[in-house]
């Protein structure tokens, strides 16, 4: 095949089921990356109406393919294929298509492949230079090795179904858990994460060591995993903070790493980078022993590394199968921007925004929205769509998770200049996009320090997010401290704001003392 020239190449990608979204790549860049569950939709969203017109209108012309990636119906990845099906390692497959009265080409690849191309295509390593990608998610748990021809070969299965498995024992002790075989709630792993920090370290009983056993056991799918089954065991609706279920969330959280870990050096060959996508990608703990592992020479992991990043996995499979291209330039921000659907916000008086009159507010403990520029892609808050505080009260954790309205165990990122992560955490080098566990190395930022002395802290560069960066220095000069709390602006259940009059609702029905839309500081009683 006559391969493209890149800078003449467009594809739209679209990723079915559950974190639905919609990928644009032109001329070797990443144009945007919309997800359904962004602009106050449903978390966890299949591609709707609204997103795919939002996607169409932000197109510069007719997408020379368009992509759509591969998926099965049911819960089982072995369920009635859509497109390329779920699985499988095999190069996409391109057909003619007559779009908007022009004839394109139609491609798919599978979603394995996606996670595979995703953190490819976005990893800072040039196309050629050989990698191991880990692909561990709901379903895939698997090792790849990416040769210098970009051909992907697989190299060894370590478990089927660990975001499952992982995501069930939460579901286990959780008395509001009525879903039946094979189901979880995607939220709950994020949540686990969080609870085996409280771990003791103490013996876990016979019942919960059975327990793990039987979840990680590999003869059994994790999709035919059913609640009812362990009913007779202490830990069935024991409730999650319970002190034993936690050391035994904890017993299952190292031994599923602990497989992985053993499988990788069973295959590295060569000390090559290690690409990490899935959705257990988003796991902190895990990230951060894959880096002190010295098993590779380095670690990348994308921050759309769960589902959201699939479309841009399927763009870039798509362009390299048109063009011999798999790298694209991309931002973090590439979402939609704000959209200022109101003009007043009565109960708030208006100001032009001012960094040093923001930081001033915040240093009195006043907790504000931020919604500056386009959104970020993937579920992490990284300064766009944010709810910031000092970090210099205990109390401030109490008062955002109460209006986050989640559960009272779960942690607050800290947000950092990356000139002063040294200072603060270890290791403290950058850390741009909230992946990694570090520890606290320094008091005086109690709403950020989690109950081990751990953080996930995101780096700000100024060139990264340079509104940010600048609100951090002015914070830093009057306050004293570099660090701000930093959690996402969302409605429980939902995705990230991203229209002035949801803000302004969240910020009533929340009790915000204020919040930033753009350019305008909306402040609850003046009071500047």
């Amino acid at each position: 095949m006559v391969k493209t020239l890149v800078d003449d190449f467009s594809v739209l990608a679209i990723k079915p089921g559950h974190d639905g979204a919609i990928a644009y790549v032109s001329n070797g860049e990443l144009r945007f990356s919309f997800e359904s569950e962004k602009d106050n939709g449903t978390r966890y969203a299949e591609i709707d109406s609204a997103t795919f017109m939002k996607a169409m209108s932000a197109c510069d012309g007719i997408p020379d393919v368009i992509a759509l990636g591969g998926w099965s119906t049911g819960l089982d990845p072995a369920g009635e294929p859509i497109a390329a099906g779920y699985c499988g390692l095999a190069p996409g497959l391109e057909v003619p298509l007559k779009f908007l009265g022009r004839t394109v080409s139609s491609f798919t690849s599978s979603h394995e492949r996606s996670h595979i191309m995703c953190a490819y295509g976005l990893s800072p390593f040039k196309q050629g230079d050989p990698c191991y990608v880990l692909v561990w998610e709901g379903h895939i748990g698997a090792f790849y090795f990416v040769n210098e021809e970009v051909t992907i070969t697989k190299l060894s299965e370590a478990l089927v179904d660990p975001g499952v498995r992982y995501a069930f024992l939460y579901a286990l002790a959780d008395p509001t858990f009525k879903m039946g075989r094979g189901a979880i709630r995607l939220s709950d792993a994020g949540k686990l994460m969080a609870i085996t920090s409280y771990a003791t370290g103490k013996h876990v009983c016979k019942d919960g060591a059975e327990v793990v056993d039987r979840i990680l056991d590999a003869h059994i799918r994790g999709v035919n995993l059913c609640k009812e089954d362990f009913v007779l065991s202490k830990f069935y609706n024991c409730g999650v903070t319970n002190p034993d279920f936690i050391e035994v969330a904890k017993l299952l959280s190292d031994r599923l790493y602990e497989i992985f870990q053993s499988v990788a050096r069973s295959v590295v060959r060569e000390s090559y980078p290690l690409l990490i996508s899935g959705g257990c990608g988003l796991n902190c703990e895990w990230n951060s022993r894959w880096i002190d592992s010295g098993i590779f020479s380095n670690v990348f992991i994308p921050p759309c590394a769960n589902d959201s990043g699939s479309a841009i996995g399927t763009a870039i499979d798509a362009m390299f199968h048109k063009t011999g291209t798999a790298k694209v330039k991309w931002s973090v921000y590439s979402g939609e921007l704000p959209v200022a659907d109101i003009d007043s916000c009565p109960g708030f008086e208006e100001h032009p925004y001012d960094a040093r009159a923001v930081a001033g507010v915040l240093k009195n403990d006043r907790v504000l929205g931020w919604m500056k520029g386009r959104y970020e892609m993937g579920p992490r808050a990284l300064g766009a769509r944010s709810i910031l505080a000092s970090p210099r009260l205990q109390e401030t954790l109490l008062r955002l998770n109460q209006i986050k309205r989640r559960e009272k165990f779960r942690p607050i990122a800290p947000v950092c200049m990356e000139d002063d992560m040294a200072d603060y955490f270890s290791p403290g080098n950058a850390s741009p996009y909230m992946l990694e566990f570090r520890k606290v190395i320094m008091g005086g930022i109690p709403a950020t320090t989690h109950v081990d002395l751990s953080a996930r802290p995101q780096s700000v560069s100024s060139d990264q997010n340079p509104d940010l960066y600048q609100l951090l220095m002015r914070f830093r000069d009057i306050s004293g401290l570099a660090v701000l709390c930093n959690t996402s602006l969302n409605f429980n259940g939902g995705g990230f704001l991203n229209r002035l009059s949801d803000l302004y609702k969240f910020a009533l029905q929340h009790e915000l003392d204020g919040f930033i839309f753009e350019n305008r500081f909306f402040l609850r009683g003046g009071g500047l």
